[in-house]
């Protein structure tokens, strides 16, 4: 069979390079793709066409139902392809079989068909209360599109985080430069081809794959770019908020979590144990909002380990594809290889590893890149491990005396993106109140809506993807004042100058 081939997206033509880098499985390394890699000078070709198509015009000002009626176009036009992207998903980046499916496509599918009918109702114009008696005059509000936002998203539920980037962009009438992850480039080509079966305009929306550096610093950095909307480390979203200084330029920022999750006194741990295992394994550990601390009771730490052990060893690490599989491999030689160094870090500081701790060995594991599902005690709050983000199927166990220690444990953190709290709802509602996190679940983890705000606190980014704002990050604000005189008469002028006569 053919390897399959993807080439760049420029300004509604699919463009080849000079350089090619291949697409491995994570979980066999298996040959996936081959894809142009692109650098600089594709990165400049795609701000100009993306610029060049918003001066022209022809798609901000389409109106913003036309502008819908194409998003819900792409929308059905994903969800015809589930089976398929779900499977180029798992084979490209690892992710479950069990998960690709629902999550990253059709969640991502359900996203876009949200923001559309967020833009057919959007307050695009809308007139305020009347300015006056001097001067008389209307007062309008307009939301208009920035320009050029450049788009820069991670691999590990790529098609999601695009959605939530380019859908707003496109729907308030920007023009996008979307740069995919090297590890995870193919879903944000496939995209681009639904979007040009569906007609969009050349230059609207380009794809440049390439290495972070310098392919999505350039772009970060360009001053033709109006916004960037960035999703990954910290440390890296950190980078894009210095150079956004230099011209001012609108930025969000999705970046890394440290999510704690606190097990009460009256929660029920039939429920709770699944919880924090799904809070923390889902996508094979690799997200950002997982729920990585696990807060637990001093008088029920040793049961809630115990059941956390007999659970956690049901996980089947695997082969993605297969439906049986709950846990799938790390996207790279170096990323599991950190784990493994943050394993050594942990047993330094005194952590044990309780269930997992390893790279498993033995048939099936010959090849790609693995991490046993972890589940460490012994944790406290000072060590690296519970400060972290790890990235992987790591869950660290922290006792705690009292609901104000575990409340301060909890955001004894530099991280705010997603915290959960397990018990009577009463109690469970009072503390998610006081904790320092821009998502809490009650008694559940992982449930992301279209219709609610995605985002973190402190160190975990700057403003919110999706929900019904989603909108106002990508359109400026234009006050209209519509002069209603009628006259010389009943002005400001005088302040300024003398009346005639």
């Amino acid at each position: 069979m053919t390897t399959p081939h993807y080439s760049l997206y420029i300004d509604g033509k699919w463009v080849d390079t000079g350089d090619v880098y291949e697409i491995r499985s994570p979980a066999t390394e298996e040959l996936v793709a081959t894809v142009a890699r692109g650098g600089v000078a594709e990165a400049d070709r795609a701000v100009a066409a993306a610029l060049a198509a918003h001066h022209d015009g022809q798609w901000r000002r389409t109106s913003p139902q036309q502008r819908a009626a194409l998003l819900h176009d792409v929308a059905g036009r994903l969800a015809a392809r589930t089976d398929e992207l779900a499977v180029l998903q798992s084979r490209e980046n690892g992710a479950t079989i069990r998960i690709t499916g629902a999550l990253h496509i059709g969640l991502s599918a359900a996203q876009l068909q949200y923001l559309a009918a967020l833009a057919e109702d959007y307050p695009w114009e809308t007139e305020g209360p009347q300015i006056g008696p001097v001067p008389a005059a209307a007062g309008l509000v307009r939301r208009e599109p920035l320009g050029v936002v450049a788009a820069i998203v991670p691999w590990n539920i790529p098609l999601l985080t695009i959605v939530w980037k380019i859908g707003p962009a496109l729907a308030a009438g920007n023009t996008v430069v979307l740069k995919p992850d090297e590890h995870a480039p193919l879903l944000a080509l496939e995209l681009a081809r639904e979007f040009e079966a569906a007609g969009l305009p050349p230059g609207v929306l380009n794809v440049i794959t390439g290495d972070g550096d310098p392919v999505g610093a350039h772009l970060s950095g360009h001053p033709d770019v109006r916004k960037v909307a960035f999703t990954g480390s910290t440390a890296v979203g950190k980078s894009i908020l210095r150079q956004s200084a230099d011209t001012v330029r609108r930025v969000t920022l999705e970046l890394g979590g440290k999510g704690a999750n606190i097990l009460l006194d009256d929660a029920d741990l039939d429920i709770a144990i699944d919880g924090a295992l799904f809070a923390c394994m889902a996508n094979n550990g690799q997200a950002c909002e997982a729920g990585t601390r696990l807060l637990v009771p001093a008088q029920r730490h040793d049961e809630v380990v115990r059941r956390l052990v007999e659970r956690g060893s049901t996980l089947v690490l695997g082969d993605p594809l297969s439906p049986g599989t709950h846990v799938g491999p790390i996207i790279s030689a170096e990323q599991r290889d950190r784990i493994l160094d943050y394993f050594r870090i942990a047993a330094e500081e005194g952590a044990v590893a309780a269930l997992g701790g390893r790279a498993p060995e033995g048939d099936g594991f010959d090849r790609g890149f693995w991490i046993e599902p972890t589940v460490f005690t012994g944790v406290t709050n000072d060590m690296r491990i519970a400060r972290e983000e790890v990235f992987g199927p790591v869950l660290t166990v922290i006792g705690y005396d009292t609901v104000e220690e575990a409340v301060a444990i909890a955001n004894d953190t530099s991280y705010g993106l997603s915290a959960g709290v397990w018990g009577g709802e009463e109690q469970a509602l009072e503390v998610a109140r006081r904790l320092e996190a821009g998502m809490v679940w009650v008694n559940d983890w992982h449930v992301i809506h279209p219709a609610y705000p995605f985002g973190g606190y402190k160190e975990s980014g700057l403003g919110r993807e999706g929900g019904p704002h989603a909108l106002d990050e990508y359109t400026e604000q234009k006050f209209v004042s519509l002069d209603r005189s009628g006259g010389i008469a009943n002005r400001a002028f005088a302040i300024v100058i003398d009346p005639v006569g």
